[in-house]
């Protein structure tokens, strides 16, 4: 870990906080992620080495604890590392404000995207008996293009393939667009008015959309770059 060579509580902060990665790793630590495999999802252009070894030297400075778990181990923060989550949600609110313009093409990230939603969806918005979404990315193809979101006791468990349930749910958008939307610069009833997302299926489901897309917990911080 690199340092500034300062006494300045500032930069001692710093060079925890700073080094590549770990804005991110504290970023899903802090909004329920335990697991390597989720960690890795949440920072896909970090190699398995690189993220280890953020993790070790976050052990090191009493930032993250590992646990044993059944299988492997569960990454936790500490009380010291839980005091980074306010300044992990000021950079946020500060990207939502001030960084906000049209995504790049190596930003249009399904990976990222399905992740987030995975976990921000709301399964018990459908109802107590499983209920099945199948989200479709109109510019996508083969294994990217379709995916399955089995809404079922109040978990979400989401499939690669078909899972041979009946669907309660189509969704159809473009990858872009859904990004836009889950972030909150495409208000849903918007998207669904100018046709660019399309939704089929129950009354019952359609209802329950907006309650179910559990967007950005930032999505209502207006963006202030135009201003």
């Amino acid at each position: 870990m690199k340092t500034y060579g300062q006494f300045c509580p500032v930069a001692k902060a710093a060079e925890v906080f700073c080094e590549r990665w770990t804005p991110i790793i504290l970023r899903d630590l802090a909004t329920g992620a335990t697991r390597f495999s989720e960690l890795r999802r949440g920072a896909p252009l970090a190699s398995p080495t690189l993220l280890s070894r953020r993790l070790k030297q976050l052990e090191a400075e009493g930032i993250v604890e590992s646990r044993p778990a059944p299988r492997g181990r569960t990454y936790h923060l500490t009380p010291a590392g839980a005091e980074f989550a306010p300044l992990i949600e000021a950079l946020g609110i500060w990207g939502q404000r001030w960084s906000r313009r049209e995504l790049a093409a190596h930003e249009v990230d399904l990976g990222l995207l399905i992740w987030a939603m995975q976990r921000s969806v709301h399964p018990k918005a459908l109802g107590p008996r499983r209920a099945v979404v199948q989200l479709s990315f109109t510019d996508q193809k083969g294994k990217r293009r379709h995916w399955w979101f089995v809404n079922d006791g109040g978990e979400v468990e989401l499939c690669l393939d078909d899972p041979g349930f009946e669907i309660d749910l189509y969704l159809a958008a473009t990858l872009r667009d859904m990004i836009y939307i889950w972030r909150g610069d495409l208000p849903l009833a918007r998207a669904l008015a100018e046709g660019r997302l399309e939704a089929d299926g129950s009354a019952r489901a359609r209802r329950a959309l907006p309650r179910w897309l559990g967007i950005s917990t930032l999505a209502h911080v207006r963006s202030q770059r135009a201003a």
